[in-house]
């Protein structure tokens, strides 16, 4: 059995591509008339022999349709299918074809024995270490179904949460993008035409006039230094981080800002809480999800922190003692989790924790973007009020010297 990638026209004459399994090219072409469709080019991807798919080719999958997989493949378990004619029922019904022959990929090596967790990590850039390593503790505790449904859960709430920040963000990005453009448009075509005539009555001009000129001077003509300059910063600033110390820094940077580095903490701190509780619940033990923990903070700073409170967990300390001795995560966190201790609940407490957390997240980022609109308004407001009095200056310096 093998998966073709294929081109092929609709009755409607629009093209289609997608991925077929099939045992062969002839079998994939007829397979494909069956569905009305005109193959134009059908093309091996992978076979039994060869079932390993060039990460490069697979590419990113977005989270919904990951969150989407995840939860069709849970309800087709749940309704008592096996697990490679579920995989194959949810391969049928995925969309996406990058994820489609990735689905291809784990459903040919389960047929051959191969656990769910393991077919699916050779995909990391598909299924996080959290994906996998949940997988592999419902497989091993006889509760896939539900850990699978856990995972949809947690893959939704991520989706959700990026969509709201994007979203809430949109319009002032759309402001500041518009508004500056109208700045550069009217210091390139309109303020010379303007002040050209000033220039020509050979008058002494104000200073707010001459700087305002000045401005207009160095945005037409040198323009392309500022393109330039931006782009070497941008690309430096990449390099850097790349650089493990560079990346360090950048990480304690941002733990630094002011205000928007408690924003930044209490968004580690509600990752931190609903992978450990989540883990937790599908029955990993402690050490095992502090170690996907750690792959999750995408911190460096933190992950440090981390392997201190690892190693104090190791050494037989209840987890909210080494939390606390690190004085870096928030009170609220620490005695959640002494609580949760104390009642035996200490998953639930921490996925309590990860809502309290998300939703305080939401209203600070809906603040900041509140904020940021009149702050942008008022900055346009500045300038076009710098425009306006320069031009007006030099024109009342004229009608009162035509006056005299």
């Amino acid at each position: 059995m093998a998966v073709y990638e294929y081109q092929a026209i609709a009755k409607t004459g629009k093209s289609v591509r997608g991925v077929i399994d099939a045992d062969s090219p002839v079998a994939a072409r007829r397979l494909l008339r069956e569905q009305e469709l005109l193959p134009t080019n059908v093309v091996a991807t992978f076979t039994k022999e060869r079932v390993m798919i060039d990460h490069r080719s697979v590419g990113r999958v977005g989270t919904r349709d990951v969150a989407l997989f995840t939860r069709q493949l849970a309800v087709l378990l749940q309704a008592g299918m096996a697990l490679v004619e579920a995989l194959t029922a949810v391969i049928e019904q995925t969309s996406n074809t990058r994820l489609k022959k990735t689905a291809y990929d784990i459903r040919g090596k389960v047929n051959e024995g191969v656990g769910l967790g393991d077919a699916m990590a050779g995909h990391p850039r598909i299924f996080t270490e959290l994906y996998v390593n949940m997988v592999r503790a419902g497989e091993s505790s006889g509760a896939l179904e539900q850990v699978l449904l856990r995972l949809a859960d947690i893959l939704e709430r991520q989706a959700k949460l990026k969509q709201r920040i994007l979203s809430v963000m949109l319009y002032p990005m759309v402001m500041a993008t518009f508004g500056f453009g109208i700045i550069i448009f009217l210091m390139t075509f309109v303020v010379p035409k303007i002040t050209n005539l000033f220039i020509q009555q050979k008058q002494e001009l104000p200073a707010m006039t001459e700087a305002l000129i000045g401005m207009s001077n160095f945005v037409k003509g040198y323009w392309w230094i500022v393109v330039i300059v931006v782009a070497a910063l941008m690309i430096g600033w990449r390099a850097w981080v790349r650089r493990p110390e560079g990346r360090r820094q950048w990480d304690r940077f941002k733990l630094r800002l002011p205000q928007l580095g408690p924003l930044y903490m209490k968004i580690i701190c509600a990752r931190m809480s609903r992978t450990l509780g989540t883990m937790l619940q599908s029955g990993l033990n402690m050490m095992t999800a502090l170690d996907v923990v750690k792959s999750v903070v995408q911190n460096r700073i933190v992950e440090d922190v981390m392997d201190d409170v690892k190693a104090g967990v190791r050494r037989g300390k209840d987890l909210a003692m080494p939390l606390k001795e690190t004085a870096m995560f928030p009170p609220m966190l620490i005695h959640m989790v002494e609580l949760g201790q104390r009642s035996g609940e200490l998953e639930n407490m921490l996925l309590k924790v990860a809502d309290t957390y998300e939703d305080d997240v939401q209203m600070t980022i809906d603040t900041v973007v509140g904020l940021l609109e009149p702050i942008i308004i008022v900055v346009m407001g500045c300038f076009v009020g710098f425009l306006v009095v320069s031009i007006l200056l030099p024109i009342m310096q004229m009608t009162r010297s035509i006056g005299h």
